[in-house]
């Protein structure tokens, strides 16, 4: 009678953990952000820290620039740490699909005063051709001549999707 309740309490406890393995194996879901930019005025942006290829956390930040009320621009910010890297300005801004495609962001700061650990590129003509599936690497050079590889998840692309509808 004890082998009995201990075959169907292992049985138990497989069937428990199998079930909560499933469960937590689930993809994220990607949930935009939303700020006030005025009164009255509510704004949704993408933004999620990746780390680069050499263990630093980036902020990537995706939002949209309005001008009477519809979007004319779509912006991608990467900001790093301060006195940690900066970046160039004009330099524009590598993106290789994971289907090996290879596209080319506008860096938007070449004349503007920001800090130079933030970088900012025009997405405007990209985002409706970027990949919903797979990934990203967005890749430019340093100041210090090393190169910036980011690897974007398939989960912040369904957010950028979401945020350019």
């Amino acid at each position: 009678m004890n082998k009995i309740y201990q075959l169907i309490l292992v049985t138990g406890c497989l069937i428990l953990l199998c079930c909560s393995s499933n469960l937590t194996c689930l993809p994220a879901a990607a949930v935009l952000r939303e700020h006030h930019e005025s009164p009255g005025v509510l704004r949704y942006h993408a933004h999620t820290s990746v780390k680069d290829n050499k263990g630093m956390t980036w902020q990537v930040v995706l939002f949209p620039e309005y001008q009477s009320n519809r979007v004319v621009k779509y912006h991608l910010r990467l900001v790093g740490f301060p006195g940690i890297a900066q970046f160039i300005h004009p330099q524009p801004l590598e993106i290789i699909t994971s289907r090996g495609e290879v596209l080319s962001a506008k860096d938007m700061l070449s004349d503007s005063s920001f800090a130079p650990n933030v970088g900012e590129f025009d997405l405007t003509s990209l985002l409706p051709i970027l990949p919903s599936k797979g990934s990203l690497k967005l890749s430019t050079i340093l100041d210090d001549g090393s190169d910036l590889c980011l690897s974007i998840p398939e989960s912040t692309l369904i957010e950028w999707e979401w945020l350019a509808r």
